[in-house]
């Protein structure tokens, strides 16, 4: 059984506001939750590790790249 995760961990792991989390879902740029009861939901923590880890990141303020 896949681990399911509240959204609590789900900001912690991403970084991102939970305003942010359901806007980008509904957009389809995030995971849809997955209902746990009446009045709660989850994700799978695989799914939220998988966009975490190939998200494309913005480079740091005043870095500069090779070109």
């Amino acid at each position: 059984m896949e681990e399911i995760i509240r959204v609590d961990e789900v900001v912690r792991i991403t970084g991102m506001p939970v305003s942010t989390l359901y806007r980008w879902i509904e957009e389809g740029r995030f995971p849809r939750q997955v209902k746990l009861g009446p009045r709660a939901v989850g994700w799978y923590r695989r799914e939220v590790k998988e966009w975490a880890d190939n998200r494309p990141r913005k480079p740091a303020a005043g870095s500069q790249h090779a070109t």
